[in-house]
């Protein structure tokens, strides 16, 4: 063999032995990231839910499951999760249905569909804490602007307490974040309506269909996968949900808007037991799973079938 031959050969070995340290080095920023952001807070939820731990003294002792039993036994944690259920789910499902309906609309009139989208992303450009100072103005029993149209409207009636009486404070919650995140989902179901295939409304056209036939049986089964996905993405932002609580009801009146989020925040920064609140965010997370997970398989089997 000439040492051509020879020099060919060593060569492709070479670069084979080269090609995999590349890939993993340029893998190493994001392996980094994700051990800094993800699996490091974890670890550290872990490890605090099972000891007994305070932001100044972490992990002092261990304590085997007496946070989880604590946290059972509280009589704040369990109703908190239930809380996070009764706001994620209708505020989720009212956004999607509002952002469809908005969509339907927009996609019927597409000419004008620029200056209305950016109309509609006012509330999704607005921060969390200034749409809880706004809403909570609006909502003032005193001064506030429904009160004064309730009082314009029929005079001399008693102001109505929106965020100081139960279940009114909760739905305000609701109807404040499904404002806020409709212009998400009307984006997204827009995006979704844009790519359905024009020859089959032309062929439902051409059978005499009529609107509402041509929705239900044509629109809604071809976009079903994409407000799945909608919903799913919106159900992980709303329990989520911090902002409006803190500033709108501050988790009252009582605890008739206290979350879990909320809930986990009180615990650890305001009686600084770090270990329950380690343990209430394990909790939180299960419940989140349970949820997600059965709607991420309906997801991913309408996706196969579409």
């Amino acid at each position: 063999m000439t040492q051509t031959a020879v020099a060919l050969t060593v060569a492709p070995t070479r670069e084979k032995r080269r090609a995999p340290w590349t890939g993993r080095a340029l893998l190493a920023p994001a392996v980094i990231a994700i051990l800094i952001v993800a699996i490091y807070p974890l670890a550290y939820i872990v490890a605090a839910a099972f000891s007994e731990s305070s932001l100044g003294q972490p992990f002092t002792d261990w304590v085997g499951f007496d946070n989880f039993v604590a946290m059972l036994g509280d009589g704040v944690t369990l109703p908190s999760l239930g809380r996070s259920l009764i706001f994620a789910i209708p505020s989720a499902l009212l956004a999607l249905v509002a952002g469809l309906v908005v969509a339907l609309s927009l996609d019927a009139a597409v000419k004008g569909g620029r200056v209305i989208r950016v109309l509609l992303l006012l509330p999704l450009m607005t921060p969390p804490v200034m749409a809880g100072v706004i809403w909570k103005l609006m909502l003032a029993p005193t001064g506030g602007l429904l009160n004064n149209i309730g009082q314009m409207l029929a005079p001399g009636s008693d102001p109505i307490a929106f965020l100081g009486s139960s279940p009114l404070a909760m739905i305000s919650l609701i109807v404040v974040d499904a404002w806020q995140w409709t212009p998400f989902c009307v984006l997204l179901v827009f995006a979704a309506l844009q790519t359905l295939p024009g020859e089959v409304y032309e062929a439902s056209q051409v059978d005499g269909a009529g609107v509402w036939q041509t929705f239900w049986r044509i629109t809604f089964p071809l976009v079903l996968p994409s407000l799945v996905t909608v919903l799913l993405l919106k159900l992980v932002v709303s329990f989520k949900v911090f902002d409006l609580v803190f500033i709108m009801t501050g988790g009252g009146p009582g605890f008739d808007t206290t979350v879990s989020s909320y809930q986990i925040y009180r615990t650890a920064l305001q009686t600084f037991d770090v270990g329950t609140a380690a343990a209430q965010t394990i909790a939180f997370l299960v419940l989140v799973t349970i949820v997600i997970v059965p709607l991420n398989a309906v997801r991913q089997r309408l996706h196969r079938e579409g």
